[in-house]
């Protein structure tokens, strides 16, 4: 495993860009204590005010969103349905909301750790949606604008899914702009949530 952090200019791109090029990446975390490691399988863009589906649709700020007007490389982290943490990645230029979400991983280092975070013994289901991601590497809003090219939290080179194993999809759990081919996956690998 490679777990030297991606630089922030990584993240300096196109968020569509950087989804795809985020599929096979380690997403890693040192919280409370433990080592984390999963393998990024499934992630969804969200390309700015002009995308209806987005936290910033129509230019709005607001102290929920305000890290995705940050600098490229920052979590954006944030509450949904009332108990779940979900975690983003900034991306772009600083100033512009754009931000991709990480929905999956597969586990690769810490496994014991996340089952215990998840109080279950399925490994599939570990790592497999936003809100389990999170549960399981211990993510909470106390790592918003977190820089994930250190730790606690911090995204690795891994090894990048060829495109003949990416997939690009419909985004899955939201009401707007659901029509959009923005959700990027591993074709066939069973860590992804549909």
């Amino acid at each position: 495993m490679n777990p030297a952090p991606l630089p922030p200019e990584f993240f300096a791109r196109d968020a569509v860009r950087v989804a795809r090029d985020l599929l096979g990446r380690l997403l890693i975390s040192e919280i409370g204590g433990v080592r984390c490691a999963v393998r990024l399988v499934e992630v969804e863009a969200y390309t700015g005010p002009g995308d209806a589906a987005s936290h910033a649709a129509g230019g709005r700020r607001s102290p929920r969103n305000e890290t995705m007007y940050g600098p490229p490389g920052l979590a954006y982290v944030y509450f949904t349905y009332g108990m779940h943490w979900c975690a983003n990645v900034v991306t772009g230029r600083e100033g512009w909301p754009t931000a991709v979400l990480l929905r999956a991983g597969e586990p690769v280092e810490g496994i014991e750790a996340m089952r215990r975070r998840r109080k279950i013994g399925d490994d599939r289901l570990l790592t497999s949606g936003p809100a389990r991601l999170t549960m399981a590497l211990g993510i909470t809003r106390a790592m918003d604008a977190h820089r994930l090219d250190a730790p606690p939290l911090w995204i690795s080179a891994g090894s990048p899914v060829p495109p003949s194993r990416r997939v690009r999809a419909t985004r899955i759990g939201i009401t707007r702009a659901k029509d959009r081919l923005l959700r990027f996956y591993e074709r066939g690998n069973p860590w992804v949530s549909y």
